[in-house]
């Protein structure tokens, strides 16, 4: 079994496609009431937002809307002198709003899923797909698995924000990005082999 500490050196290892990191929302700024917590002060932020949204959800539309929902509610809290208060407030609430919005429209269907060892070339075999196939595979995982998977290939957290955003123990998290990290390889093995050259 992977441990945490596994896991978060295994982050560097696989990440999303490249053109992934394109795939956001054009934000300029965010900026709260003049005595507010500066969580999201600059932009840097606001695209991995909108990424984990895409992931959580699947869909371009409905993480946008997401996204959107996420930072009014922030700035309202703002104006009523209770700004978020720290940037995995950010996401904590946009997970739960991208596992309501998923609940509409099309549900994967229950099942079981092959699992297959980390490939050596899973590297090589994500930077095949597309953003959407990533977030399309990710998004019909079951939550809490969904959610850890979204935080874990988003790249974005420490082991320990992981935890706290998603609200799991250490053992359940790594059970859940571990069985994920083997049905992804499975599922990348059927879709986007990869032929050593």
């Amino acid at each position: 079994m992977e441990t945490l500490d596994s896991l978060s050196r295994g982050a560097t290892q696989v990440r999303a496609p490249r053109s992934f990191l394109l795939l956001s929302p054009q934000v300029q700024r965010v900026t709260f009431a003049p005595n507010a917590s500066p969580v999201l002060e600059t932009n840097e932020n606001l695209p991995q937002l909108y990424r984990f949204c895409f992931l959580m959800t699947g869909e371009p539309a409905k993480a946008q809307e997401v996204f959107q929902t996420t930072l009014r509610e922030a700035a309202l809290r703002a104006a009523h002198g209770e700004p978020p208060p720290d940037r995995l407030w950010f996401f904590r609430d946009a997970r739960w709003r991208c596992l309501e919005a998923a609940e509409q429209g099309l549900q994967p269907e229950p099942g079981s899923v092959d699992e297959e060892e980390i490939a050596p070339a899973a590297t090589a075999q994500i930077a095949q797909l597309l953003p959407e196939q990533l977030a399309v595979w990710i998004s019909a995982a079951p939550d809490p698995q969904r959610s850890a998977l979204a935080a874990f290939y988003l790249d974005e957290f420490t082991p320990r924000e992981m935890l706290k955003l998603l609200d799991l123990k250490a053992g359940e998290l790594s059970e859940l990005v571990a069985a994920g990290r083997r049905q992804f390889q499975a599922w990348l093995d059927a879709t986007t082999p990869h032929y050593e050259k």
